[in-house]
Order: structure tokens, then C-alpha cells, then sequence
């Protein structure tokens, strides 16, 4: 399986979320399966069902996120910018049709997060930009259709 790339930071969430979903939740939904298989029969218990329903969940994202750390490859952020877009930069860009500015970082998909402003260099838009330089301007087709952005900043 090829490496991912993620910063040190989402590397670390990463971690801290597995930890806590192995060291905090697993044993507590375990501890709520006992308490419910404690009443009686489980056939017709709601609370074992849920309990069980839920472990299936915390399971399935220990196995997840436990992929995604083996798969990463923590790649330092850039303390400088030689003038093209590069993983782990800042593109400040502006949408030549709306005229909507916005920024991103661009990280990699495990980290990704529109609503915080980090994009993924897989992403339509973050293919698009990576080794562009500011002044481009950058057809990207999106789910919504093609977007003609220019790159006004590049920040490391």
C-alpha cells in the first residue's frame, strides 16, 4: 500500500484518537455490555443490543484509524515557499466567477477538513494546485463543475 502523506499534527490527532477509542471507549462499552447481559435475557434487551451496536462502531474505527497511522508518512510542514504550491502550504485563492476568496492548507486526505480550511492534495482542487505558482490561473473540475480560481498567496 503506498504511503500517505499527513503533517506531524494530523499524525498526532490521529494517535490521540486511536488511543482514546482503545484506552476509554472500548473498555466502556464493554463494561456497558456486562451491566446489560447482568439484567437477563438479551434476546429482548435494548440496552445489550446498543451496547453491542455501539462496540461494532468503536471497532470498526480502531480497525480504520489503526490503517490510516500504518499508512501515513508525517511529513514536515514548509517553513519557507520557493514560490510553488507544495504539500503543506497555504493557497490563498480567489474564484474567478464569484469572485469568493479562500484559503487552504493542503494536507492529506486523513487530515483533510473543509470547515477548518484544510483541503487534500488529492482532492480535485489540491491536484490542481500543487506546483502552481501565484498569478496561475487554474481550471478544476469539481462535483459542481469547472471552477476557474487564481492563486493570489502562497503562504508556507
Amino acid at each position: 500500500m503506498p504511503r500517505v502523506p499527513i503533517t506531524r499534527n494530523g499524525y498526532k490527532k490521529l494517535m490521540s484518537e486511536l488511543k482514546r477509542l482503545q484506552k476509554e471507549d472500548r473498555p466502556s462499552v464493554i463494561k456497558a455490555i456486562e451491566e446489560a447481559r447482568g439484567h437477563g435475557d438479551i434476546s429482548e434487551n435494548a440496552e445489550f443490543e446498543s451496547a453491542k451496536q455501539k462496540q461494532g462502531i468503536i471497532e470498526g474505527k480502531i480497525q480504520e484509524l489503526t490503517e490510516w497511522v500504518g499508512n501515513s508518512q508525517i511529513v514536515d510542514l514548509p517553513k519557507e515557499v520557493d514560490g510553488k504550491v507544495i504539500f503543506g502550504c497555504v493557497v490563498i485563492v480567489e474564484d474567478l466567477q464569484t469572485g469568493e476568496v479562500n484559503s487552504y492548507r493542503l494536507v492529506g486526505p486523513y487530515e483533510a477538513d473543509v470547515l477548518a480550511g484544510t483541503i487534500s492534495v488529492t482532492s480535485p482542487i489540491g491536484k490542481a494546485l500543487i506546483g502552481r505558482e501565484e498569478g496561475d490561473e487554474v481550471k478544476v473540475q469539481t462535483p459542481k463543475g469547472i471552477r476557474n480560481i487564481e492563486i493570489l498567496e502562497i503562504q508556507p
